[in-house]
C-alpha cells in the first residue's frame, strides 16, 4: 500500500523542482507543492496504477500550478511560445478544492501540525519537537484541526457525520459551495 508520507518523501523535491520552474517563487512554490500533497492524499484511493504515481503526482501539480495562475489571471507561457489564459479554464469541483479551501481558513496553529503529521507522516512526537511545543499541545492541535476540517466539510457541503463518525453526503456543485465559490 502507497502511503502519502511514501510519496512526499520520494517524490517532493522533484515535484518543488517542477512547480517552482513554473512559478519562479520558493515561498508559491512550497504552498502548491503542499496543495499537490494534500490533493494527493485525498485522492490516494484512486489511483488505480502503482506503476504510474510519479506521473500522477506531477499531473496533480501541474493542475494545481494551472488553478494557481487561473485565479490570479495571470498568462502562462509554455515551451512552444503558445500562451495560455486561465479566465475561462473550468476545473472540476473537488473534495480537494473544499479541503483546500477550509485548511486555508484555519488558523496555523492547527494547519501546521496537521500538514506535518497526516501528509508528510510523521509522528506527533516529531512534529512536537519540530514546533517545539509540548507533545500534549500538538496532540490537542492536531485533534481540533481534524475537528475543524470535518465542521467545514458540513458548513461548505452540507455533508453530515453518520453515527460512526463518518463524514457523508455528496459534493455540491462549486457554484453552490461555501468555501470554493
Amino acid at each position: 500500500m502507497i502511503t502519502t508520507q511514501h510519496l512526499w518523501n520520494q517524490y517532493a523535491a522533484d515535484i518543488k523542482h517542477f512547480i517552482l520552474s513554473k512559478v519562479k517563487d520558493d515561498v508559491v512554490s512550497d504552498d502548491l507543492l503542499q496543495e499537490t500533497f494534500i490533493k494527493a492524499h485525498t485522492k490516494l484511493k484512486t489511483l488505480k496504477d502503482p506503476e504510474k504515481v510519479k506521473s500522477w503526482l506531477f499531473s496533480i501539480a501541474r493542475y494545481t500550478v494551472i488553478d494557481y495562475f487561473r485565479k490570479r489571471d495571470i498568462v502562462l507561457e509554455t515551451n512552444s511560445n503558445e500562451k495560455i489564459t486561465f479566465d475561462d479554464y473550468e476545473m472540476d469541483h473537488t473534495e480537494a478544492d473544499c479541503l483546500r479551501g477550509i485548511l486555508s481558513h484555519l488558523p496555523k496553529k492547527y494547519r501546521d501540525p496537521l500538514f506535518l503529521s497526516d501528509i508528510k507522516g510523521m509522528k506527533q512526537t516529531q512534529v512536537s519537537e519540530q514546533l517545539q511545543l509540548p507533545l500534549a499541545t500538538v496532540k490537542s492541535q492536531i485533534q481540533r484541526g481534524r475537528k475543524l476540517i470535518a465542521k467545514g466539510f458540513m458548513d461548505c457541503c452540507d455533508y453530515k457525520m453518520n453515527a460512526n463518525g463518518f463524514l457523508v453526503g455528496e459534493l455540491k456543485q462549486k457554484a453552490d459551495c461555501k468555501v470554493c465559490k
